[in-house]
């Protein structure tokens, strides 16, 4: 079982930068050795990849609507995974998850068997 806690979110306005967190524990297995990715999900749409990094951080893939503006990295002594944002538009709004990778297309929600609660963004214009 792991579990993973984001925080970070809150209400910007548009230009103005945030940085997500997600901090895992998990009993049997270890944070290190799994590759981690932020999901969004807006209002009345599907949940959508944001943003892949590998275990050892040596691989990231971006959505083509955040590449130059998000970056994901992680700690691993700190079991912690993170998400810069910048350049915030309104269009960003969503709510954010962070997800551990189990198997299959790591563009896809099926392909992670452990979600966070998520935490909520907000972009004004």
């Amino acid at each position: 079982q792991v579990q993973l806690v984001e925080s970070g979110g809150g209400l910007v306005q548009a230009g103005d930068s945030l940085r997500l967190s997600c901090t895992a524990s998990a009993a049997g297995r270890t944070f290190s050795s799994t590759d981690m990715a932020w999901f969004r999900q807006a209002p009345g749409k599907e949940r959508e990849f944001v943003a892949f990094i590998n275990w050892i951080a040596s691989r990231t893939n971006y959505a083509d609507s955040v590449k130059g503006r998000f970056t994901i990295s992680r700690d691993n002594a700190k079991n912690t995974l993170y998400m810069e944002m910048s350049s915030l538009k309104p269009e960003d709004t969503a709510v954010y998850y962070c997800a551990a990778y189990y198997s299959g297309s790591y563009l896809l929600p099926s392909a992670y068997k452990y979600w966070g609660q998520g935490t909520q963004v907000t972009v004004s214009s």
